[in-house]
């Protein structure tokens, strides 16, 4: 029977008697968190004026064109991302690598598309090994660094267009030479600068070596680049 009673007691019958001393603090407060608006919240790019909009977004390209012209351990060019300004630096390089002849035969180089689907391409196929080599960085991220750091041979372009005006000459081609070298140099010591850490110690070699044969190819055809001459052409016939 004795066993029978302590059966049939409620399992928690003794919980009853427990009580919390009034000496023992209690610390803490349950409450319910209500949520009140935030900055981010109360701020919206909608509601700025287009000129602001604009002016914030030249000055985001322009930090992140000196972060390639000046290159260090930064995560602004991987945390705040985009695309505007390898935009512009592909379509400017590929308008001077057009040679401005309207005539695509007699163009001295490259069309403005092949230029621009050889950056655009490149990038794509340097972001895909590295992702499948295990980088830590997204597509876009990748995307960003390989094209912001077109900048300095985007400059050499500029500097060699401008040497050209001079003639096409030995002296020419070695200012240019040296130029476009130096370009090349900082293109892919910039953007390695940016990747490296996000990719394996032991795979580093592998995501480096696709990086400089990039910016060789884009190198390449600044340094071979020459003017069409059609424009300054005569008609010697009768």
């Amino acid at each position: 029977m004795a066993e029978v009673d302590e059966a049939s007691k409620p399992l928690f019958a003794g919980l009853s008697d427990v009580s919390i001393s009034e000496d023992i603090p209690v610390e803490g407060e349950i409450t319910v968190p209500v949520g009140s608006p935030s900055h981010d919240d109360e701020y919206s790019t909608l509601d700025e004026p287009v000129k602001e909009t604009i002016l914030r977004d030249l000055k985001a390209v322009g930090k992140k064109f000196g972060h390639v012209m000046y290159p260090k351990k930064s995560t602004t060019l991987l945390r705040d991302w985009d695309l505007w300004g390898p935009l512009l630096l592909c379509v400017t390089l590929a308008l001077m690598l057009q040679g401005g002849s309207a005539d695509s035969k007699e163009d001295g180089g490259p069309q403005f598309a092949e230029v621009f689907v050889i950056i655009w391409f490149g990038s794509v196929i340097i972001t895909l090994n590295s992702k499948l080599l295990g980088g830590t960085i997204s597509f876009f991220q990748s995307l960003c660094v390989l094209g912001y750091c077109i900048l300095p041979l985007t400059v050499a372009m500029i500097v060699c267009r401008l040497v050209l005006l001079g003639g096409t000459g030995t002296a020419s081609f070695i200012v240019r030479f040296i130029v476009v070298v130096a370009s090349f140099g900082w293109s892919t010591f910039a953007s390695t600068a940016f990747l490296a850490d996000s990719q394996p110690p032991n795979r580093k070699a592998l995501v480096v070596y696709p990086v400089f044969l990039f910016y060789f190819v884009i190198s390449w055809m600044i340094v071979t680049f020459s003017p069409s001459h059609s424009d300054g052409a005569t008609d010697t016939g009768p």
